[in-house]
């Protein structure tokens, strides 16, 4: 049955692309397609990479509340943005080629990642609680430095910062997307190979040992192949904070499971729905282009109240 649902969803897919791509096109075809494709594509992999790598955190941290923009993958991104105008100047800025600067955000945040991790999980993965913790500081200070920051800023190369932190589908390279995509597919197939050891990996590191489950590993894994999903969505179009929480969420009540072979699908599949669906109907149907963040910002928030009352209700 769930399996029929995942299936469902990726026939719904196909067919708000195809409309995504068609509707109302007028000549020239090729030319007016290659640009639906190239936005097609960012929103595909953005809502994918999201959604996949909220289900594994979420089973790696044993908390269903958790997204991974908690451990400072936001706050990164927009300090990143920031010191390069401060450095550069806006004009400078601009001027970078947009495939170095792609590379640089997806390594800067690929590695810094990978050190919070490795350092805080080097022993086992007891550490779990410590590791998100952390994040959560750095979070808040690397966002109360980018700010301050902001404050001492030129008017003109504060509009530069606003204009790159904020999540944009509309102006993304298909060398940059080419890449985006072969890392998520790369990172898809690697946590739907571990789908088994996840689902044993969720139920608890002390009973997951008992079955003889190599945990720590798992988790270290889990946790390097969300960063990879996380770091290249980010570096592609921006920030989206609470977009996995509403696609994890969805995903678990819409195939009522707890097998990551189907989650994980389900996830990025209900993440790309979103985007694409969402998009086609600002753009396409309501003529706006930058309300698609803010209205998934807002229901994910929503979203993220709702789940903490009915924890607090159901105590």
């Amino acid at each position: 049955m769930a399996e029929r649902r995942v299936l469902f969803l990726g026939l719904g897919l196909l067919m708000i692309c195809a409309g995504f791509l068609a509707w109302q096109i007028r000549a020239p075809y090729g030319f007016i397609l290659e640009l639906r494709a190239a936005k097609l594509g960012a929103l595909v992999c953005v809502g994918a990479a999201t959604g996949a790598a909220t289900v594994l955190f979420q089973t790696v941290a044993g908390n269903r509340l958790l997204t991974p923009g908690l451990v400072g993958f936001d706050a990164l991104f927009v300090l990143l943005q920031t010191l390069l105008v401060v450095a550069l100047g806006g004009v400078g800025a601009a001027q970078i080629p947009g495939g170095l600067r792609f590379l640089m955000e997806l390594v800067a945040l690929a590695v810094c990642s990978a050190a919070l991790f490795g350092l805080l999980l080097r022993r086992d993965a007891r550490d779990i609680t410590k590791m998100i913790l952390t994040g959560v500081i750095l979070g808040v200070l690397l966002r109360g430095l980018a700010e301050m920051v902001q404050r001492m800023m030129d008017p003109s190369e504060f509009a530069v910062v606003q204009q790159a932190i904020f999540a944009s589908f509309g102006n993304v390279d298909n060398g940059q997307l080419a890449v985006s995509a072969m890392v998520l597919l790369a990172s898809l197939a690697a946590a739907l190979r571990m789908a088994p050891a996840l689902d044993v990996a969720g139920l608890g590191r002390e009973t997951a040992r008992g079955l003889g489950l190599n945990h720590d590993r798992v988790v270290m894994m889990a946790l390097l192949l969300m960063a990879a999903m996380v770091s290249v969505s980010t570096a592609l179009v921006g920030p989206i904070t609470f977009l996995g929480l509403l696609t994890a969420s969805l995903a678990r009540r819409l195939t009522n499971t707890h097998r990551h072979a189907v989650l994980l699908p389900a996830a990025a599949l209900i993440g790309a729905l979103i985007l694409v669906a969402g998009q086609f109907v600002f753009e396409r149907l309501m003529g706006a282009q930058s309300a698609l963040a803010v209205i998934v910002e807002f229901f994910g928030g929503l979203l993220f109240l709702a789940l903490v009352l009915q924890k607090k209700a159901r105590r």
